[in-house]
């Protein structure tokens, strides 16, 4: 097994360069839908994206760089939120890097592909690390795919980020296509604009604004 080497000191005796990965985003991202005072209805009423994980962070070993199919798991020292770089035959390995994405500092802002089950940020820290995961530069996300059959961010199985093909309820709420039911509606699209939605699209979902995310409207129609 691989040991991380997550601190590795430039020449000309300067600091320490620390690269960590930080849980940006765990499973069930998903949107809220806010009702307005008649306490139900659909397009126009107001939404916001939430996301369920606190960001940690876990010594890298990979010197900041990722490729898409390097491999990572969970780092005991930093649990249980933390994550660091493995080989994908260790043992200890639970993901691999379905795609790599640039950082952010708005975590709205990266969206992932389906069949992403959990995002990490790479982070860079010039100096020591004080275990939190709370400083560091973001330099890259890595939308990570379990090794494990579990896939909750396939499209459709009711986890990971909201996607074209997910299941959500007339409130917004990301649930499993497989649940059924009246209140449940098949994501057509992901626009800024209810004009935008698809053909097909009888459950227009107007969200409220959220910084960084590339869609304002969930259009929603029967599964």
């Amino acid at each position: 097994m691989p040991n991380p080497a997550p601190n590795q000191r430039r020449s000309g005796g300067c600091l320490p360069v620390l690269v960590i990965l930080a849980v940006m985003l765990g499973l069930g991202y998903g949107a809220s839908k806010l009702f307005g005072d008649d306490g139900g209805g659909s397009g126009g009423s107001g939404a916001s994206a939430t996301a369920s994980a606190s960001p940690s962070s876990a010594s890298d070993g990979k010197g900041g760089s990722w490729e898409v199919g390097d491999c990572g798991g969970p780092d005991p020292e930093r649990a249980p939120d933390g994550y660091r770089a493995l080989d994908c035959g260790d043992p200890g390995a639970t993901f691999k890097a379905l795609e790599i994405k640039d950082a952010s500092i708005l975590p709205n802002a990266v969206q992932c592909p389906g069949g992403t089950d959990l995002i990490i940020q790479v982070k860079v820290s010039f100096g020591s690390d004080d275990g939190d995961g709370d400083g560091g530069i973001p330099t890259k996300t890595v939308c990570g795919r379990n090794l494990s059959g579990d896939h909750p961010g396939d499209p459709g199985a009711g986890g990971g980020q909201l996607v074209e093909g997910d299941c959500v309820t007339s409130s917004a709420q990301e649930v499993a296509c497989a649940s059924g039911g009246g209140d449940v509606f098949k994501v057509l699209g992901l626009v800024e604009e209810e004009a935008q939605c698809p053909a097909g699209t009888t459950e227009p979902m107007q969200l409220t604004v959220a910084i960084g995310r590339p869609y304002d409207v969930i259009c929603g129609g029967r599964a």
